[in-house]
């Protein structure tokens, strides 16, 4: 209720009214095609390099350093992106997006020499490093009570993506080559712009910044297609609330700092003008740097595992758990590298389901941490060279538990951050998981290939272990909470947690 005893509703009391209907069935559509499309376009890691290193006779390192640009292309587009998506809004942010990642994918293909294609593939990665905007505005339109179930039903699209590429390349690649498999490849994210101009913006970024006319619009048209009716009264931003109750003293009143300050702080938090230095800023103020510090060390555990996984899953099951000649390491045909991905890829079903049936029963926290620690035991036999089928066993139970803490942490990370700065921070931790992804393959696997495997594996039981006690230390659990809007608020939420 507001002074003048006329009832007032905020964005989450309206979502939680209206509930999960067929307007938000028809956002997770257009995010989970942004999401298939940023999977498929990793897949290709698997597929372009052999390919493109036999044509052009490249060296390994220059196939490898088609891989390189495009992270080095995703840590740049995922801190700049996220910016640009608080800044400007969240439509805005993942349309530039789009457009980068499709033109720059289709050209790829056509590609007449080595440099355009690095060039290209880095313009990709550019693109692609706007994924985690796509994440927070999916968020941003889900209740509270069915956050956690939803997230990893948009998580499962990945999944999806990374399915269908390794469909497409066993197909297309021994049929129509390399250049086919980019061109198809780009389609998904080709898809995002057709359906553009039905995206809506999102109501609480546009509430944050006080265009509550434009929020009210939207939340009307969620109400009409789901078949809802919105809470009487009028629609409030969590910061007018804020405001209001600083004029009633509470016991929590010693807590809060003196109202000309505060409302200073919320003033720059939701001008349109703040830089992109000012952002990164707030991510590491008081309030946000204890969670900021372990989800960046979890985000950067997360990838190296994965990424390490799946890269290790196809170096040992196709025999190099034992040391033998290097040449005979690289008379495996093609068509069975398809084969291996493909069939490897499925372990990541049950890490979904998992997922589904935890994120919201026993929280993020205990979900995540108590999948790291699984993955460790089942890394742990594999210190020691083990028959091939335990192998194979041993690395899909690893594969599942790392898949599900990396779909709860992309659940985890956009609630813990305000509105204010939700895409930044999300597109900053990717970034910091993208440096994961890309020292894994120098490390971890180099110590493979050196014949090196009980230090490899002892280099993945570090980081997980370490990245499942950075998740205990985690200062917020989020299941079940509101979203917050601004940082004076994520203050208050931290300290009654």
């Amino acid at each position: 209720m507001g002074e003048d005893a006329t009832p007032t509703f905020t964005v989450d009391d309206a979502l939680s009214a209206m509930g999960f209907g067929k307007f938000q069935i028809l956002v997770l559509a257009y995010a989970g095609m942004g999401w298939i499309s940023e999977a498929m376009e990793m897949m290709l890691l698997s597929f372009i390099g052999p390919a493109v290193q036999t044509l052009w006779g490249l060296s390994s390192h220059e196939e490898s350093l088609i891989t390189s640009v495009v992270f080095v292309g995703m840590l740049v587009g995922a801190y700049s992106w996220g910016v640009v998506s608080d800044k400007h809004g969240r439509r805005k942010g993942f349309l530039i997006t789009a457009l980068v990642t499709s033109g720059a994918g289709f050209l790829s293909s056509l590609s007449p020499n080595y440099l355009s294609l690095l060039i290209l593939r880095c313009l990709v990665g550019l693109g692609l490093g706007g994924g985690p905007v796509l994440c927070s505005w999916f968020l941003e339109f889900i209740p509270a009570p069915s956050r956690g179930t939803w997230m990893v039903v948009f998580q499962g699209f990945w999944t999806v993506g990374t399915v269908f590429e390794a469909s497409l390349a066993w197909f297309i690649m021994p049929r129509l080559g390399w250049r086919w498999l980019l061109a198809f490849s780009s389609l998904p994210s080709s898809f995002l712009l057709l359906f553009y101009g039905l995206a809506p913006e999102s109501p609480r970024y546009l509430c944050l910044k006080g265009r509550k006319a434009e929020a009210l619009c939207i939340l009307e048209k969620i109400a009409r297609i789901n078949g809802e009716q919105l809470p009487s009264g009028n629609l409030v931003s969590e910061n007018e609330i804020e405001l209001a109750g600083k004029s009633i003293p509470t016991e929590d009143t010693r807590l809060l700092p003196p109202k000309d300050i505060s409302e200073d702080t919320t003033s720059k938090e939701t001008t349109p003008n703040a830089g992109g230095l000012s952002s990164l800023l707030k991510l590491l103020s008081p309030e946000l740097v204890k969670s900021t510090t372990l989800l960046w060390l979890v985000f950067f555990g997360n990838a190296f595992s994965y990424y390490g996984l799946v890269l290790l899953t196809t170096e040992l099951h196709n025999g190099r758990n034992t040391c033998g000649p290097v040449e005979l390491q690289s008379d495996k045909p093609q068509d069975v590298s398809y084969k291996d991905v493909f069939i490897t890829t499925f372990a990541e079903f049950p890490g979904l389901l998992l997922s589904a049936a935890t994120v919201d029963r026993y929280g993020r926290k205990f979900s995540m941490s108590v999948m790291f620690f699984l993955c460790c035991i089942f890394l742990l036999p594999l210190v020691f060279h083990q028959p091939q089928s335990l192998t194979t066993g041993l690395l899909f139970g690893a594969r599942i538990c790392i898949t599900a803490t990396f779909t709860v942490v992309y659940i985890y990370a956009p609630e813990i951050y305000p509105t204010s700065v939700r895409s930044t921070g999300v597109g900053v931790a990717s970034a910091v998981g993208r440096i994961g992804g890309m020292v894994c393959p120098l490390v971890a696997v180099g110590l493979v290939h050196g014949c090196h495997q009980t230090a490899a594996v002892m280099l993945f039981e570090v980081v997980i272990f370490l990245s499942g006690i950075c998740v205990l230390l985690f200062p917020l659990e989020t299941k079940g909470r509101e979203l917050s809007d601004s940082i004076a608020s994520s203050k208050q939420t931290n300290q009654s947690a």
